[in-house]
C-alpha cells in the first residue's frame, strides 16, 4: 500500500514506466492517446501522479512484457523510416495507390500494431482474431478501390508485416532469450495473426 506522501507524488516518464512494469514508450503512447494522465513541468517534461499510476495498473488486465512492447515499437519505427523512402515511394505497388489510401493504410498500420500487442498480451485466444480479419477486409477494401491487383496487395502486406516477424528476430538475437520455446510460440502467434489478416485480403478479393 502506497503512503499519502508516495500517492501525492509525480515522477518522470521512465519512473512511471518502472511503476507500471511497461516501457517508456508504451507510457508516452498511454499518454499522448488520453489513457493516462500527465502534467507537464517548466521544461515541458511529462510527469506522472503514482496514485494514478496504480489506480491504471490495477484496472488494466493487459499489461504485457516489455520484450513485447519493445518488438511492437521497434517495428513501428522500421515502418516510419520506410515511408518515404526512395525504395517505398518507387514501388510499383505503392505508386498505384492514391494519397488517400496512403494516408489510410498508415494509420492502419499502426492500428494492425496494436492489434497484434492486444492479442499477444491477451494469450493469443482466437476470438481475437477478428480483430485480424476486419483489418485484412479494410485493406483489400481500399486496395480494391484503387485498382490494385491482388498481387500488388499481397507486396504491400508483406512489406509491412516484414517489420514486424524481423523485429522479433532482432529482439531474440539482441536479447538472448533464457528460454527459446517462449520466443518460438511468440512467433508462432504473430505468425497466425499475420495469417489471418493475410487469408482475409485474399477472401476479400475473391468476393469482389
Amino acid at each position: 500500500m502506497a503512503s499519502s506522501k508516495e500517492s501525492n507524488e509525480w515522477v518522470s516518464l521512465r519512473r512511471a514506466a518502472d511503476i507500471l512494469g511497461v516501457h517508456p514508450a508504451t507510457v508516452r503512447n498511454w499518454a499522448d492517446s488520453g489513457k493516462l494522465p500527465f502534467r507537464r513541468t517548466a521544461g515541458n517534461h511529462r510527469r506522472f501522479n503514482v496514485r494514478e499510476l496504480n489506480n491504471y495498473a490495477q484496472s488494466k488486465s493487459e499489461i504485457e512484457p516489455i520484450e513485447l512492447q519493445v518488438i511492437i515499437q521497434s517495428a513501428l519505427g522500421q515502418t516510419r523510416m520506410q515511408v518515404g523512402s526512395d525504395v517505398l515511394e518507387s514501388a510499383p505497388w505503392y505508386m498505384a495507390m492514391s494519397d488517400g489510401s496512403k494516408q489510410h493504410l498508415r494509420e492502419q498500420g499502426r492500428r494492425a500494431l496494436e492489434a497484434i500487442r492486444s492479442y499477444l498480451a491477451a494469450g493469443a485466444p482466437d476470438e481475437k482474431l477478428s480483430a485480424a480479419i476486419n483489418l485484412g477486409k479494410d485493406y483489400a477494401a481500399h486496395l480494391i478501390a484503387d485498382g490494385l491487383t491482388l498481387p500488388q496487395a499481397m507486396r504491400g502486406f508483406y512489406f509491412f508485416s516484414d517489420f514486424v516477424l524481423n523485429s522479433i528476430l532482432t529482439w531474440s538475437e539482441l536479447s538472448q532469450p533464457s528460454n527459446s520455446s517462449e520466443w518460438s510460440t511468440l512467433l508462432r502467434q504473430v505468425n497466425t495473426f499475420i495469417n489471418a489478416m493475410q487469408l482475409s485480403i485474399v477472401e476479400y478479393y475473391e468476393e469482389d
